[in-house]
């Protein structure tokens, strides 16, 4: 039983971070879409000290105003997406606290899609992101190269997908138990 406790507090974390990147998420996407419209409206027309929002990031940050725009873009996409991910993931860490085991059928399978969408979501939202990037890219200047990388998320969803078939197996172990002893 100890070793279910020390599971069951895994399991709180994993729900309260859950929630915390579910927040963060919402923040961040929320964050770009006021900095695409603090650009739009503030970048050609904000003056300080008769300097320009738009010579500012050019001369200082070495950052073109379609680079801005594009990684914002970018960023909204990619924050949609993990914000998605972590619902999933606080919705599974929910259920097994109220299942008080991983070891349920339900539960295992709630893992395996979390498993799943882990591993396919940041995938594909880097690829809408890297394509409103180039499409960007095409019809702003001086737009810097993007660089995006989800190699973390395979992984990360592969190794949900192991725990998950273990999750089944102690699954199937303890019906098996549970049947043996009612003969």
């Amino acid at each position: 039983m100890k070793t279910l406790n020390i599971i069951q507090k895994l399991s709180k974390i994993g729900k309260v971070l859950s929630k915390i990147m579910f927040i963060f998420c919402i923040i961040g996407f929320c964050g770009c879409i006021v900095g695409i419209l603090s650009m739009a409206l503030g970048a050609p027309t904000l003056k300080i000290g008769g300097v320009t929002l738009e010579s500012i990031l050019n001369t200082e940050a070495e950052v073109t105003v379609g680079t801005v725009y594009a990684a914002m873009a970018a960023g909204m996409i990619l924050c949609a997406g993990e914000a998605v991910l972590a619902k999933f993931a606080e919705h599974y860490f929910k259920h097994e606290l109220a299942d008080g085991t991983p070891f349920t059928l339900a539960g295992a399978k709630e893992m395996q899609r979390l498993g799943i969408l882990t591993i396919c979501l940041p995938i594909g939202t880097q690829i809408v992101a890297e394509i409103v990037y180039a499409v960007m890219e095409q019809t702003m200047q001086g737009v810097a190269p993007l660089r995006l990388d989800s190699a973390g998320s395979v992984a990360l969803g592969v190794m949900f997908i192991v725990m998950s078939l273990i999750c089944r197996y102690g699954a199937d172990m303890y019906e098996e138990r549970k049947i043996t002893r009612n003969l």
